[in-house]
């Protein structure tokens, strides 16, 4: 692994314990949850056949191997994590394909990258920079000539439905909770599309487009399994952390009343509200 800097150690440590080790053994479901999204930013990014692809924050390896196909037979895609757990999954799958796909245990902040890559993609990987200036700096080092960044990051967390109706219904079960600087790395750090602007700017990059994405999240069949799904990821999942187990009974039932208006008949879908990102590196 790459030496991290001190200030992403708190993510390193996050990543690698019982959180990094649950996304892990439930890769095929967070597949499922983010399927519809995956599905239109893998096009947006536009891998094309004989490129060279590098997915940033590519946990269990998905998207990796959609990036793989698309740009087959000539082109080669790598990804890189900071999570052991995750990157366990994402090289067994390898293997059993018989792929050759590289996966690299880094962090992409301050990775010595080589300039050899046509498209760096992420699915999610990126708004845990501590520095996001000086890491997507780092992160452009990566881009060949004329090669370009693509990444899909969550908008604020009042138009994600799926997170923010969860946490706001189990509010008055849950222990005080701190008071989160909206700009501190995490899942809505870039919310702000000027504000993300910005950090690719002063990062180097140009042609910077933002543009907002709308769908739903596959939360499960019922609105029942949808808030078994907020208790293991995302927000509430970790405002729940360490919470006695009758509690979080409490708290299954009020989210699951407050996610029922979003059943539908293929199951409880609430909206997601993303960014879909384009640059190019200088």
């Amino acid at each position: 692994m790459q030496s991290a800097s001190p200030s992403n150690a708190q993510q390193i440590e996050y990543w690698n314990g019982a959180v990094g080790q649950r996304w892990a053994e439930r890769q095929e479901r967070i597949d499922l949850l983010m399927n519809r999204i995956t599905d239109a930013a893998i096009p947006f990014a536009n891998p094309r056949s004989g490129e060279r692809a590098l997915d940033i924050g590519c946990g269990a390896g998905t998207t990796t191997f959609l990036l793989a196909m698309k740009v087959a037979p000539e082109g080669t895609a790598a990804g890189v994590d900071i999570s052991a757990p995750m990157l366990d999954v994402a090289r067994a799958r390898a293997q059993a394909q018989n792929s050759d796909i590289t996966f690299v245990e880094a962090d992409a902040s301050v990775h010595d990258f080589q300039p050899v890559f046509d498209l760096v993609f992420s699915r999610f990987g990126v708004m845990f920079f501590a520095d996001p200036v000086s890491a997507f700096a780092n992160v452009r080092m990566a881009l060949a000539s004329r090669g370009r960044l693509a990444f899909v990051c969550w908008r604020s967390l009042k138009e994600n439905i799926w997170a923010s109706v969860p946490i706001s219904a189990a509010r008055d079960l849950l222990p005080p909770q701190e008071a989160v600087d909206p700009h501190a790395p995490g899942p809505f750090a870039f919310a702000e599309k000027e504000r993300l602007r910005g950090i690719l700017e002063k990062a180097g990059y140009r042609d910077i487009a933002i543009d907002a994405f709308d769908c739903v999240m596959n939360m499960g069949e019922t609105e029942g399994d949808a808030a078994d799904e907020t208790l293991k990821i995302g927000p509430l999942a970790r405002a729940t952390a360490d919470i006695d187990d009758t509690t979080r009974a409490k708290i299954r039932d009020v989210v699951a009343r407050a996610l029922s208006p979003y059943q539908t008949t293929t199951g409880c879908t609430p909206p997601a509200a993303c960014w879909f990102v384009g640059a190019k590196g200088q």
